[in-house]
C-alpha cells in the first residue's frame, strides 16, 4: 500500500471517529489531506471503498498480531488444530498487548471508537463491534478454554461462562482508561484480574 493511500485510509478513519461515518464525506477527507476529490478517488472508488480497506487493514493486522503472540488466528470451525497447544502464558501475553494496542495505537483506537459510535446507527458496524469487541471475543475465549480443558490445562467448568468471566473486564477497564486518561491503572487492574483468574482457573 502506497503512503498515500495508507494517509486516506488514516485520515479517513480519525474523522470516522470522531463525527461518524454517515457525518463524513469524501469532500471532508480530501479537505483534511489538502487534496481534491478527483485526486483521492484515484486511490478509492468511494468512500465505502475506503471504510472496507480499513476493516480489511484491522483484520490483517489482529492475524498478524495473533501469529506474534501464538494464539489462533481463525476462528475453531475454521482451525480447530490451531486451539490445542495454546498456553496460559499465550494468553496472558495477549491480553495485555491487545490492551495496550486498542488504547494506544492511533489507528486501532480510532477504529473502535468509530464503532462504539457507529454499532447504534448501522446494523453492519453493530455486527463488527460485536466480533470484534464482545461475542466475538468471548467465543474465542470460550474455544481456547474448551481445548484447555480436554488437555488437563484448565479445571472443569462452564467454558462459556468462564469467557465471559475472564473477558467481561477487558472493555470496561479499556473505556475506564479513555474516560480518566489513567491507563496505567487500568492495565494494573488487568494484569491483576489475569492473575486472579489463573489462580482460580488452571489446574
Amino acid at each position: 500500500m502506497t503512503d498515500t493511500k495508507e494517509k486516506i485510509l488514516t485520515t479517513a478513519l480519525h474523522l470516522f471517529a470522531k463525527d461518524g461515518y454517515e457525518a463524513v464525506s469524501v469532500s471532508l477527507i480530501a479537505g483534511a489531506l489538502g487534496m481534491t476529490k478527483g485526486a483521492l478517488y484515484k486511490h478509492y472508488k468511494n468512500k465505502r471503498d475506503i471504510f472496507d480497506h480499513i476493516v480489511e487493514k484491522m483484520y490483517r493486522i489482529d492475524a498478524q498480531r495473533s501469529r506474534q503472540y501464538e494464539v489462533p488466528e481463525e476462528k475453531y470451525e475454521t482451525a480447530p488444530s490451531a486451539y490445542e497447544n495454546v498456553s496460559i502464558e499465550n494468553i496472558k501475553e495477549f491480553t495485555v498487548a491487545q490492551f495496550l494496542f486498542w488504547t494506544e495505537d492511533p489507528f486501532a483506537s480510532d477504529f473502535r471508537k468509530m464503532l462504539t459510535l457507529e454499532q447504534y446507527r448501522n446494523a453492519e458496524a453493530a455486527q463488527l463491534y460485536s466480533d470484534c469487541f464482545a461475542a466475538g471475543p468471548a467465543a474465542y475465549m470460550e474455544d481456547i478454554f474448551r481445548e484447555m480443558m480436554k488437555n488437563g490445562v484448565l479445571k472443569e467448568a462452564d467454558p462459556k461462562l468462564l469467557s465471559v468471566e475472564f473477558y467481561a473486564p477487558f472493555p470496561l477497564l479499556i473505556g475506564m482508561s479513555d474516560r480518566s486518561g489513567d491507563k496505567q491503572t487500568a492495565l494494573s487492574l488487568l494484569n491483576r484480574h489475569i492473575e486472579r483468574f489463573i489462580q482460580g482457573a488452571v489446574k
